[in-house]
């Protein structure tokens, strides 16, 4: 009798104590990010263990103390580890991790092609590629800072950490920043002020232009686009230091990439976009003729790309051949798309646009031309520093009579109109 009146005595304690532990909801936003990631399970206690402590007496004391400073360092531990995990999610979600690779990737194949006929070099590449992931971590941020109410009411975007709760704005806030400075101060003085002032810009444009844009009018595609094709010509400029014409095609085959990427993203989530309060111009083309159209002419501007890699010294003559089957394959899928303007042509359409871009890029960089007598990097912009001031004069002026625009067709290029039929 003796023995489990203690024993009951003892469970009454340490129900009291779990009980007087659970967090308070009304805490302030901080502590309730760490009351959220320190509701883990404790370790069960025994019931043999239990009576043994409880009928131990004086001499087990020092036991008793061990054993419960060691539950507590556990359960330190465990805390630690769980608030960890918790930020490091956060932090993945908040900075857009898969998009911002992508951006890394496009802005590490404008610092290979921007070396011209030289060895790469490893540690500028590496520099470049962190810079530009903490520059995309700090613009992704801060637009989802700017649209929290819009994100609550999107069912792919409710459980985003600022619309879902588990993380404060002013945690949100400080994070960008310090990611947005050290990626600038990182590209400023590991690879060129040029570089760090293109990744500056950018940020501004897509957080500061583009995110309220997107709540206005439907040519935030446009701009996005414009954002999307900056990277590369960053990774460009801080491998040579400056900004040539072959520096422009990578960007310019992103900048017509991301039309049939978006105008299909926007036709595939026209319900969430609706629900949000953005200005897309797929809301204002049921059918999705508009939409399709646009992708498709994009499409069709990619063709030349391919050649004018050729006959800029760029790329050999197989890249050519390769553009324009890649290009023609999305347009097929883009004509599919403006025929039918189902949700599956759609479909078929974001993934084609999912595969150019990985493709397009890497024969960039398989077909690319070491020939070092041509120096195509320096005599595309007439900047060759062991040619004579005449020569240069005169490469320059034969560069400005070749515009790109020669080598498209009639259609606007490379940038395309703002949409006229919009009506607020």
């Amino acid at each position: 009798m003796w023995r489990r009146s203690a024993v009951s005595r003892f469970s009454s304690r340490i129900s009291l104590s779990s009980s007087s532990s659970s967090p308070n909801p009304r805490l302030i936003p901080w502590s309730r990010e760490l009351c959220a990631v320190n509701t883990f399970p404790q370790p069960p206690l025994s019931s043999e263990p239990t009576a043994k402590l409880a009928i131990s007496g004086a001499g087990s004391d020092p036991n008793r103390v061990l054993s419960s400073s060691a539950v507590a360092a556990t359960s330190r531990i465990a805390a630690a580890a769980g608030l960890g995990h918790h930020y490091a999610r956060c932090y993945w979600e908040l900075s857009k991790a898969r998009l911002s690779m992508l951006v890394v990737a496009t802005s590490g194949t404008g610092y290979i092609l921007g070396t011209g006929n030289g060895a790469v070099d490893l540690a500028g590449l590496c520099y470049t590629c962190a810079g530009t992931m903490m520059i995309a971590a700090s613009a992704n941020s801060l637009n989802q800072i700017f649209e929290i109410s819009n994100d609550a009411k999107m069912k792919r975007t409710m459980r985003r950490p600022l619309p879902s709760g588990r993380m404060s704005v002013p945690h949100a806030v400080a994070w960008a920043t310090i990611a947005g400075a050290s990626g600038a101060c990182l590209l400023a003085t590991k690879t060129n002020m040029m570089a760090a002032g293109l990744a500056s810009a950018n940020l501004v444009l897509y957080a500061f232009v583009y995110t309220p844009l997107k709540q206005l009018h439907p040519v935030n595609t446009w701009v996005g686009a414009v954002v999307g094709a900056i990277p590369p010509l960053l990774g460009w400029a801080a491998a040579s230091g400056e900004i040539s014409y072959n520096s422009m095609i990578l960007p310019a085959a992103l900048y017509f990439w991301q039309i049939p990427h978006f105008m299909a993203l926007a036709h595939l989530c026209r319900d969430d976009y609706a629900a949000g309060g953005y200005k897309m111009l797929s809301l204002f083309d049921p059918s999705g003729k508009r939409i399709a159209a646009v992708a498709l002419r994009n499409c069709f501007y990619m063709v030349p790309l391919g050649f004018i890699a050729y006959d800029w010294g760029l790329t050999s003559s197989w890249f050519c051949l390769e553009s324009t089957l890649l290009t023609m394959a999305i347009a097929a899928t883009a004509f599919s798309f403006y025929r039918h303007g189902t949700m599956e042509k759609a479909r078929k359409m974001f993934h084609a646009s999912l595969l150019f871009l990985p493709v397009f890029m890497s024969g960039l960089l398989i077909h690319r031309v070491y020939d070092e007598d041509k120096q195509p990097l320096l005599e595309a912009a007439g900047l060759s520093n062991s040619a004579s001031s005449e020569v240069k004069t005169q490469r320059r002026k034969k560069r400005a009579a070749q515009a790109p625009v020669a080598y498209a067709s009639a259609a606007p290029f490379p940038f395309l109109p703002a949409p006229s039929f919009y009506s607020p």
